[in-house]
């Protein structure tokens, strides 16, 4: 991408978009377009269409996207299905109609079947029954993922996608409802270290495993992704039916337990541990096999340790 490309990144104020904002600024971009959902509703086609003739963007981020961890997945799946599909749907399209360069929609790891095989490679998609706790949000990235496939197939776009494990980091979703396992854990350790409370009780039996990845490497890797060489992309996600998707984690994961015991480590927290076990656990384990994206020239630089004090950093100046 030319420093001087006009760059659309949807979802910019997220958690992905935000790390997105500060990787392009930090590698020097300088035509960076983006809006907030106030001003720019994605979930209206009309809008969209206005938004992508007035702007004319090169390239598109799509990392706008409703998210949530169990508890919110569970309790709104009609607005988690609804709300992505229309946003991904009105962007994918949009971008076609008015030429856009190169897409990146960013995915998730929870398109793999709950019973995958470890580590989970992108040939896995769609070879057996979805976690039932997040399926209309899987279905959701799915039907994403292969709209950017069946657009470059038919219309020749450049259009692919990423799908990260779990992320973490600043500008994450820290309230206790909505939010996923890793903020959540950091938040109840947070305010349990400050109560001095003599425990902290954790969702689940605590032996799911999972990987995290700190949100700046994953926009670090969604650069190197849209910076590929025409051939290299051509030849690695534009030639169907190979994946026109790649994985991107950190290569390890991690029990919940293990997890919520390194945060109450990083946050000062001497109290007890206990689980509950009548919450649900979701997925067994979800370890993304990043080869094809370590092929490409990437790799993830944050140890978890250091993400999260950088993410317990964020969390007390936003509330403090």
């Amino acid at each position: 991408m030319n420093k001087t490309a006009k760059i659309y990144i949807a979802g910019h104020t997220g958690l992905v978009g935000s790390a997105l904002l500060r990787a392009l600024t930090a590698a020097g971009h300088t035509n960076l377009v983006y809006r907030t959902s106030k001003e720019l509703d994605l979930s209206r086609q009309a809008d969209v269409e206005a938004f992508f003739a007035a702007e004319k963007p090169e390239y598109v981020f799509l990392a706008a996207a409703r998210v949530g961890g169990i508890h919110a997945n569970n309790t709104y799946p009609a607005e988690f299905a609804y709300s992505n599909l229309c946003i991904q749907n009105n962007v994918i399209h949009s971008a076609w109609k008015h030429g856009v360069k190169r897409l990146l929609f960013l995915g998730s790891s929870c398109i793999y079947p709950r019973e995958c095989p470890q580590p989970m490679c992108e040939e896995h998609l769609l070879s057996g029954p979805l976690e039932p706790t997040n399926e209309p949000y899987a279905i959701a990235k799915i039907a994403g993922l292969k709209m950017c496939e069946a657009y470059n197939r038919q219309y020749g776009t450049q259009f692919v996608a990423v799908m990260p494990t779990n992320l973490y980091g600043p500008g994450d979703n820290f309230d206790l409802q909505t939010s996923h396992v890793l903020p959540a854990l950091l938040r109840k350790f947070v305010e349990a270290a400050a109560a001095d409370l003599p425990e902290v009780t954790i969702w689940g039996t605590g032996t799911p495993r999972r990987e995290f990845l700190y949100v700046d490497d994953m926009a670090a890797g969604c650069l190197h992704v849209m910076n590929l060489d025409d051939v290299v992309l051509r030849r690695e996600l534009l030639s169907y039916p190979r994946p026109c998707f790649v994985n991107l984690g950190c290569g390890e994961d991690i029990s919940i337990a293990e997890l919520a015991a390194l945060i109450a480590e990083v946050t000062g927290f001497k109290g007890r541990l206990t689980f509950d076990t009548t919450k649900p656990d979701g997925t067994p384990r979800k370890l993304l096999d990043i080869s094809r994206l370590r092929a490409l020239g990437w790799s993830p630089q944050t140890p978890l340790a250091e993400g999260l004090r950088q993410t317990l950093a964020f969390f007390l100046k936003k509330v403090s």
